[in-house]
């Protein structure tokens, strides 16, 4: 994928994320898209958006929502995967308003998952790369998935990481070793606020 964010754009995008919220908390309304964005966030992309709240120096998920496949455009996306993180996780009850000063918002534009093909599923451990590489497990109709930072920021290998998408889409930990069972990888550029509505920075994780 040649796709980049420029930092204007990733701050933009994060921003979005924000504004989307607040105004969904504020008055219901799923916001427009800016008119006079740049072409590229009009691209179709796969994207997820990550509210984690931030108290006392501690950071905890508050919600996690996305498109895995490029299926809309970017930018409404974007605002979609906001507002369904803060307030449709089932993992968690809605974001209040007087929330969101404690919240970072970021932003995973994702790069088309592609199948991992392998001779034996002993392989797949050595087919990804942490720290670069974000997972789907399918299982019959069950799916799982995982974005690249999150085994980095959990110190999972590559294994634990495969276990740990199993368990994410309802199925046993080995459940990667099994006939059957897809494994998908993707790769994401981040952009993300350092501090609550703070500053935004820029990460590609397809460059370790």
């Amino acid at each position: 994928m040649s796709f980049q964010l420029t930092m204007e754009e990733g701050e933009l995008l994060v921003r979005l994320t924000r504004k989307a919220v607040e105004e969904y908390l504020k008055n219901g309304k799923i916001m427009s898209t800016p008119k006079d964005i740049s072409p590229k966030l009009e691209e179709q992309c796969g994207v997820f958006v990550t509210l984690n709240s931030v108290r006392h120096g501690k950071k905890e998920l508050r919600g996690c929502i996305g498109f895995p496949y490029p299926t809309l455009p970017l930018a409404r996306a974007v605002v979609e995967s906001a507002i369904n993180s803060a307030t449709q996780d089932p993992r968690f009850h809605p974001v209040s308003l007087n929330e969101l000063g404690y919240i970072v918002f970021e932003v995973s534009v994702l790069t088309p998952p592609q199948l991992v093909k392998v001779k034996t599923p002993m392989d797949y451990p050595s087919k990804i790369k942490v720290g670069q590489d974000g997972l789907i497990v399918e299982g019959g109709y069950s799916k799982g998935l995982l974005l690249p930072q999150v085994p980095v920021e959990r110190s999972w290998n590559e294994e634990e990481f495969l276990c740990q998408c199993c368990i994410k889409a309802g199925l046993s930990p080995d459940c990667w070793l099994l006939k059957g069972t897809k494994i998908y990888k993707f790769s994401c550029v981040i952009a993300q606020e350092v501090s609550p509505d703070g500053q935004v920075v820029v990460k590609d994780m397809r460059v370790s």
